[in-house]
């Protein structure tokens, strides 16, 4: 992009952060410096200084920007089952993941360094949470038990993936799967009528084949 060159604020903004988001994927925050920033944007520090009054706060909206982006990829289904909902949303999630690797691989890394992006984590995993408590009809004061089932499967859901991301020893469709029959087995365990966890779901049987004994 030449210096300086002019256009409407919000596109100079939203050109900035997907520079921004190219950035803090390929360097750690203290890496990178405004006047860094400007000279990879084109424009001069004194006008990056205008959008963003610092790095942090630079920072902070690439990674805000990047969180709205996941939540319209991984808004559910209503129309759909609960199951079948979720099985969908993971499903984005992991897309956006393949496709933002090296960023997603950061955030976690900076989880426990940065306080914002600790913050921003939780504050997803909040939202992330009530939505599938509301999609299991669990309510909005769910058992205490549905409630650390739920909200302790998504720190277990990352680290799945982190460890699927350095083997690469299954396909997308079985982490999906794998997840998904987690978390049908802590509500299981915690005494809550789980969705099923397989990709496809099962098929009705008739009335006749129900007394049937499995094979």
């Amino acid at each position: 992009m030449p210096a300086y060159t002019r256009m409407p604020v919000d596109e100079r903004r939203g050109k900035l952060l997907e520079l921004g988001a190219e950035l803090f994927a390929r360097h750690s925050f203290a890496e990178l410096s405004m006047a860094r920033i400007a000279g990879e944007a084109g424009i001069s520090k004194a006008l990056l200084y205008h959008y963003f009054p610092t790095k942090q706060d630079f920072f902070v909206a690439t990674l805000q920007e990047a969180a709205e982006e996941v939540r319209r990829r991984t808004e559910p289904d209503p129309e759909l089952p609960a199951g079948e909902a979720l099985a969908g949303s993971l499903d984005a999630f992991l897309e956006w993941i393949g496709e933002n690797e090296t960023a997603y691989r950061k955030l976690m890394e900076s989880a426990g360094s940065v306080p914002e992006v600790g913050t921003l984590i939780d504050e997803v995993r909040d939202r992330t949470s009530a939505r599938i408590l509301a999609g299991l009809g669990a309510g909005a004061d769910p058992p205490p038990q549905v409630r650390a089932a739920v909200r302790a499967w998504l720190w277990f859901m990352d680290g799945a993936i982190l460890d699927w991301l350095e083997h690469r020893d299954l396909s997308r469709a079985e982490l999906r799967d794998f997840l998904l029959g987690a978390l049908a087995g802590a509500l299981t365990a915690a005494g809550w009528a789980a969705f099923p966890p397989p990709s496809a779901p099962p098929r009705p049987r008739s009335p006749s084949s129900r007394s049937e004994p499995r094979p």
